[in-house]
Order: structure tokens, then sequence, then C-alpha cells
């Protein structure tokens, strides 16, 4: 029995059909309402309403000619947006009556929620809409005839681009074959596609209804499409705050379709993520996430309201990169100070969930107070060696239980150690390779496995450095270590590129941090290793390139899913060389660096 047949349903007349509607949550919690698109039904939800009920009153129900609900008759003219209105508000009625509930769309179920939001009659009847993959065809129709208008090159490509996107609305039109191809070779292949092109996991989506419920929303498109699209309306502006969550990978709307939503809403939250349509089933745990924050933001709001204050509720997410960002789990490792910290830090400017792991509990702590201080919703701190595989595991099984699986993952812990091979002892090796190499495997292994059994994506940042590609005489351990850090990272990258995880190795050169202060230079005594990191430091000092620019490209190489990243100019040149004349490299090796 799936989780929705476990849940109360009722059936709402209106319109001359039966609306089947299932509810999950207490009901004098916030009531969320969940609207499907095409060609799907109710249960496409199946996997956020499971994650929003222990906070909402969550609502689903089979829209007309969908799921187990019934179709009007005749088809034609029986789904226009003002009939899917009425059933919107006989819905709203029946299960929040005295109380606006919080909306959210998805393909078409976004389609109807433009609407809904935009038409007088729902006026108070909804606190929030969340819109995903699914835009107004008034604002569409406005956004065709302004580029119509004023063409340019860059207009008329946009144009060209979401009409080859838009192919399948043709088909949809067209008398009888959408029917056929649905309740035929289509209707059967349809699972399979869904798994292979969009990567959506088994489950009990779709359901058996599929063939039907295609065939019948065929006429959402008839119905609506063309009418709208000719004469958009002109006061299609939202009444209520819209959350925009747009899935980059989308292979049937462009992110374009949105440039101009602002002239139609007044406040407007925008989210991206790295995904491909079907997002309510490849990434539940996101979108449950953001809708929470966003609901539970504008009732926050209301209830300032109530209590006479008109103070509007900030948004948390106002840093760089906020839309990718917000609310999603990022765990940093050597996250007590420099890069660690920095990181951190900026991912709690962009509205990230920060977990701040460090094996001293006291640096731990202060940077996650400095991450709330930024920004970031929540932020943890967890004491832990990356270099101790059980008390690694022991965390990976904790942040799991709490917090649940992250979504990006900075494996950033790293000591030096400096000079000569022959001086190097096997004890100093295991001490380098432990924390640099082995911390990264750790971190890998056990929350990068997290990743792929979640089935949801994600990304792992490895922290490596210049050395790992430009040898010297000087540092054969430490760049031994981020040499294998980076071989790693290509593995791994290759390895979990059809999981939709992506791996990035970050190289940076000669940044100023603390690992001067606490890196060990082997083959001398106390007072010259002494001496050589006080000259270590004023070196790193005196070039003066701060984490925090290191922190941002680890949040750019995220966003654009990039490979290796050198940071610094030395390290970008070292790597220029390293690939077209390593010769220079091999002979600057010869050269003592100052760490």
């Amino acid at each position: 029995m799936t989780m929705l047949e476990r849940a109360r349903e009722r059936r709402v007349r209106t319109g001359g059909v039966d609306l089947c509607v299932v509810e999950l949550g207490d009901p004098g919690w916030p009531t969320v309402v969940l609207v499907h698109g095409y060609p799907d039904s109710k249960e496409v939800w199946s996997e956020v309403a499971s994650r929003l009920a222990d906070r909402f009153h969550v609502v689903l129900y089979d829209v007309r000619g969908h799921g187990r609900s019934t179709a009007p008759r005749p088809l034609r003219g029986g789904f226009t947006l003002e009939k899917l209105t009425d059933d919107f508000l006989a819905v709203a009625d029946a299960v929040s009556p005295g109380r606006p509930v919080h909306l959210v769309g998805h393909d078409w179920g976004s389609v109807q929620g433009w609407e809904f939001v935009t038409v007088g009659r729902t006026r108070g009847r909804i606190a929030s809409f969340t819109s995903l993959s699914g835009p107004s065809l008034d604002h569409f129709g406005h956004w065709i005839n302004e580029r119509l208008r004023r063409p340019s090159p860059r207009r008329v490509g946009q144009l060209i681009g979401q009409g080859a996107r838009s192919w399948y609305v043709y088909l949809l039109h067209t008398p009888a074959l959408p029917e056929l191809a649905w309740r035929g070779p289509l209707g059967k292949r349809w699972p399979d596609l869904l798994r292979r092109l969009e990567k959506v996991p088994h489950g009990d989506y779709p359901t058996p209804s599929l063939p039907n419920d295609a065939a019948h929303g065929a006429w959402l498109y008839r119905d609506n499409v063309r009418a709208r699209l000719r004469r958009p309306r002109t006061d299609a502006h939202a009444h209520t705050p819209v959350q925009l969550i747009t899935p980059l990978e989308d292979a049937y709307l462009s992110e374009r379709l949105y440039d101009e939503l602002d002239q139609w809403v007044t406040r407007l939250t925008r989210r991206t993520l790295a995904a491909k349509h079907w997002v309510p089933r490849t990434r539940p745990d996101q979108l449950s996430s953001w809708i929470a924050e966003f609901v539970s933001s504008v009732e926050a709001e209301g209830a300032a309201t109530d209590n006479g204050e008109t103070r509007r509720v900030p948004s948390r997410t106002a840093g760089p990169y906020a839309e990718r960002f917000g609310g999603r789990l990022v765990l940093v490792t050597g996250a007590g100070s420099g890069i660690g910290r920095a990181t951190a830090s900026s991912f709690a400017e962009a509205g990230a969930r920060v977990i701040a792991v460090d094996r001293d509990a006291e640096s731990a702590a202060r940077t996650a107070e400095m991450c709330r201080l930024a920004g970031a919703p929540e932020a943890w701190a967890e004491t832990a060696d990356v270099s101790d595989e059980q008390a690694m595991e022991k965390l990976a099984a904790q942040v799991l239980a709490d917090h649940g699986v992250v979504d990006v993952l900075v494996n950033n812990a790293g000591i030096g150690l400096s000079g000569s091979f022959f001086d190097t002892t096997t004890a100093d090796w295991r001490a380098v390779l432990d924390v640099n190499l082995w911390g990264v495997i750790h971190g890998c292994r056990l929350f990068g496995r997290q990743m792929a059994e979640r089935g949801q994506g994600g990304h792992i940042v490895n922290i490596a450095s210049a050395a790992a590609f430009q040898p010297t005489k000087a540092l054969p351990a430490y760049g031994a270590s981020k040499a294998a850090v980076l071989m790693l990272s290509e593995c791994l990258r290759a390895e979990l590129a059809g999981r939709d995880i992506g791996v990035t190795a970050i190289c940076p050169g000669l940044v100023n941090t603390g690992i001067t202060s606490t890196a060990r230079f082997v083959g001398v005594d106390a007072e010259e290793e002494k001496r050589r990191r006080k000259r270590s430091t004023r070196v790193y000092g005196m070039r003066n390139y701060p984490p925090e620019k290191v922190a941002d490209a680890v949040l750019r190489a995220v966003v654009h899913n990039e490979a290796v990243v050198a940071v610094t100019p030395e390290a970008r040149a070292a790597y220029v060389l390293s690939r077209y004349a390593p010769g220079i490299l091999r002979r600057l090796a010869r050269v003592n660096p100052p760490l």
C-alpha cells in the first residue's frame, strides 16, 4: 500500500465532476495544496508530500479527468482554466474553509496555479504560490509578443529556442493522435522513458491510469493554449507571494521565459536547481525543504501582521548564488579556519544550511556562529578528525539521522609538510596522507555513498593544491597527497556522472591561511623549523591572497559543475604549463618554495 493510499481520502463534487482528494498531516497546521501536471496524477507528489506531512496539512487532488477523479462530458471545453479554478476553489473550501492555503504546482499544475493567483475571485484564498516548471499562459503570451514587437538577435534566438522545446504542444493539438499514442505504445513505454531520460526512480509513479490521464489531459492544451497566447490578459498580476523554482536542465521550458516575471509579481523568490523537468520525483528532498522554508516564512509574516506589526520577514537568501544554494545542506571539513571557514561562510551567505566540521570543537563552533550571522537559516558545529575512519563513520551516520543527506560536501581539511624525501619518515608520510588523502577518501566514500543511494544528485568538492601538478623537491609528501586527491576527484567524477553527482578538485596556490603556522618542516631542528614557519607565513602574508576568493571559486565551480579549478594566478599558470610545457615546471621544481 502506497503512502497516498494510506492517507485520508474524500470526494469533492464540482462542475459535474468528482475530484479525488487526499490529505496528510494535522488539519490544524497550515495547508499546502499540491497540484500535479501533465500527464501525471497526484502520485507524482507522493515523495514530497510525505516529507511535508510532519509539519503541514498536505492536500493533493487528481485534476479532473486524471487519476481517480472523473472526467467532464464532453471533454471539449471541459478543461478551461476557468473550470479548473472552480475545481481548486471547491477543494480549498472543503479542506481549509476558514484559512488560505499555500499552493504548489508543477508543470500544468503550475500553469493552473498562475491562473489561480492572478484572478480576482481567488483573492484571500491563497497565502503563497510555489511554481515549478510551468509558466502563466498570459505571461507567456506577453513574452512572445514583446519579442515579436521588438526583435533582436538575442530575442529571436529565445523565441526559436522555446519554440523548439515546445514541439510536443503542437502534437497535442492534433485530433485523435495523442489519444492513440498514449493508449498504445507511448503509454507502455512512458515509465521506461522517464527513468532513462529523466532519471526518475522506481516507485508508486506513474500509476496504471497514465494512458487515460494523458489522453484526457491533451484537452488542457487544446482548451487553453492558443486562446490565451493570442489574447493574454493584461491584469495577470499575482496577489500572493511567489516562489519560482527553475530546473536548469528542463528540456521543455527555457529559464528565459521568466526574465520579465518581476513586472507581474510584487514579491518573488527565485530558486534554481540543477535538475531535469520531473523534479517532484528526482529532487523531493530539496523541493520539500524549499517549500517548507517559503511557507513558514509567509506564515511567520502573517502572524506578525496579525499581531499588529507591519514588518516584512526578510529573506535569508540574499547573497550570491542564493537562487541555487538557499536551503541546501552543505558540509565542510576543516571548517575551523582558512579556506574551510571562508567556504562555509560563503555558502551561508547564499542561504545554505551549513555543517562546520573541524577537529577543534571551539573553532568549529565559532564558524557555525559566523555562518548563522552570515545568513544561514541553520548551522551546526561537529567535531571529527577526518583521518579517523571510525570517527568519520560516526559523523556520517549522525548527520544522516539529524539532518539528512548533504547536498554539497567540501573535503577541505589538510595539513602541510615540507622537507626532502629522505628526511621524510614513514610516520611523516602516514600523518600527511591520513589527513590530506584518507580524509578525502573517507568523506567521499561515506557522504558520497549517501548521495548516490538517495538518487537526487549532489556535488563533492575536494580541496587539492597547485602542488598536485607543480612538482617541487621540498614537498614530496604534500605534493603526492594533493596529486592523489586530484586524480581521485577525476576518477570519482567519471564514476558519479551518471548519478548527477558532480565532483570538483580545487587547486589553490599561495593563499593567506593558517596552514603555514601549523605546517611541519622535517629534517631540521626545532629552532630552524620555527624560523622557516615564520618565513613562510611572511611570504604568504605578502602574497595576501584571501581565502574568501577560494571560497568564491568553490561556489562557482559547483554552480557550473567544473572538474578542475586552479584558483590563484600562479596556480593557473602552473596548470597551463603542466599540460603544455611540463619541462619548465620540472626545472622550477629544483627551487625551494616558501612551504
